[in-house]
């Protein structure tokens, strides 16, 4: 059998042992490199898959490909980037609440269903679907970071309901304010009920679920508690997660054994939305508000434009159209009642400000190229000069960051952007023709 059919076959029999959400999350994606000398190379998209796979879907895949073979195979996963250099990338190390979202401060709206992935959050989402489904055995702790309002609380919220939904383990989401006041009160009580009461309520669960872990800064006995609860839970195999809005290093006012205990396990950021995720999360919210009018392309693209920081804003965004046109009996949304909705709300109004996309778009053009081959993994000189062009326009015309640029270029690393700048600076020096070409590109620009 032709090995792209044979992996077409396998991953049918897969779709129907597993869920669609872990399905398209670890197979969707994978490909058959090469059956030789009793070795099956697959393709995985990220070094996390490797782990994962390994740890948790190895008998699964060996018995249903032994099924489809008749032979059995050793496996190797490998990433694009392996198979193209034959270099190894390292893996990435990577009340009592009961069984019900209500008694475990879960919302139970927020799940991995509706969560919409994108280049800025990948590593975060594959990692939390690996600890729901593997609490205590993927990753302990995972320690989710980055800025407000970027769907941290949303992931971590959906681990939890997808824990109480698959299991009957006991979790508990709290913020580290309540962590805190908790704490407080069994001093200020000072009865013994009362601490049995609060250790029973932090140790004796599953999982713990602690949201914003940055305000135990000045909180030193409180700092104490919950080392020793973290200890407990981590040393019975208890699966804890934490959120903050820095990572555990640059959390400098916790205690450096905490900041040692968060890096553990496994540490993921998570990014602004890039342009594509914002559409993605704009359709998403607009299929399920309850106030929602049809809006056109031209609508949904100004609000992308001018709220790049954060899922809350493009929500707000859209929430302040419709209640703008319901109050002045708007029947149509068009961009200049979208502009005159928005106007006091945007943090700027520029439709056609020098933004990421129009110069990924530009350069594109210029070169005859698309921006799907622009953001690929791909390395042919074709793609990597008009890639390193458009990296170094983003910085020069934008007020982007490197690390911002890397997300919005599929999710590359930020030295990647400075190499690519530093690459282009040193052509401009030495080639006239070079300089011309991107002389009209910084035209088209303006």
């Amino acid at each position: 059998m032709e090995k792209d059919s044979l992996w077409i076959n396998f991953l049918e029999l897969i779709k129907n042992k597993i869920s669609p959400i872990c399905f398209d999350t670890w197979f969707k994606d994978t490909k058959l490199y090469s059956l030789e000398n009793g070795k099956a190379k697959i393709i995985v998209p990220m070094s996390l898959h490797k782990k994962h796979f390994t740890d948790n879907y190895m008998d699964l895949i060996i018995e249903n490909f032994n099924f489809l073979t008749g032979t059995n195979f050793e496996f190797e996963f490998l990433l694009e980037e392996e198979v193209d250099s034959n270099k190894k990338l390292k893996d990435e190390e990577s009340g009592v609440p009961f069984n019900n979202p209500l008694q475990a401060n879960l919302n139970p709206s927020y799940t991995f269903d509706n969560f919409v992935k994108g280049t800025s959050n990948n590593l975060a989402y594959t990692a939390s679907l690996a600890v729901a489904e593997k609490p205590g055995k993927a990753y302990n702790p995972l320690f989710i970071y980055g800025n407000s309002g970027l769907g941290k609380t949303h992931l971590m919220h959906s681990i939890g309901n997808y824990i109480i939904k698959n299991s009957n383990k006991k979790v508990l989401y709290v913020t580290s304010e309540r962590f805190i006041s908790d704490f407080v009160n069994i001093n200020k009580k000072g009865n013994n009920n009362y601490v049995e009461a609060f250790k029973n309520k932090y140790r004796s669960i599953d999982v713990l679920i602690i949201d914003d872990i940055q305000f135990l800064a000045n909180a030193t006995q409180s700092q104490q508690e919950f080392f020793h609860t973290f200890n407990e839970l981590h040393q019975e195999g208890k699966q804890i997660i934490i959120s903050s809005d820095r990572s555990p290093d640059d959390l400098k006012l916790l205690e450096e054994r905490l900041r040692t205990r968060f890096n553990w396990g496994l540490a993921c950021n998570v990014f602004p939305p890039d342009y594509d995720l914002r559409i993605e999360i704009l359709n998403k919210k607009l299929s399920v508000h309850e106030l929602a009018k049809p809006l056109s392309s031209d609508v949904i693209e100004f609000i992308a434009n001018n709220c790049d920081s954060d899922v809350r804003k493009l929500e707000g965004a859209l929430n302040r159209l419709f209640a703008y046109t319901a109050m002045f009996n708007k029947e149509k949304i068009d961009l200049d009642v979208a502009v005159e909705a928005l106007n006091d709300y945007l943090v700027s109004a520029s439709y056609l400000k020098n933004n990421v996309q129009k110069v990924k778009k530009i350069v594109c053009d210029y070169y005859n190229i698309s921006v799907e081959e622009m953001v690929s993994r791909k390395r042919n000189n074709y793609v990597t000069l008009p890639r390193q062009v458009a990296m170094y326009l983003c910085r020069m015309i934008t007020d982007e960051s490197f690390p911002t640029i890397g997300v919005e270029f599929g999710g590359r690393d930020h030295s990647t952007v400075m190499h690519a700048c530093n690459k282009i600076e040193k052509e401009l020096k030495n080639n006239k023709d070079f300089k011309n070409v991107i002389n009209q590109l910084k035209s088209k620009l303006k």
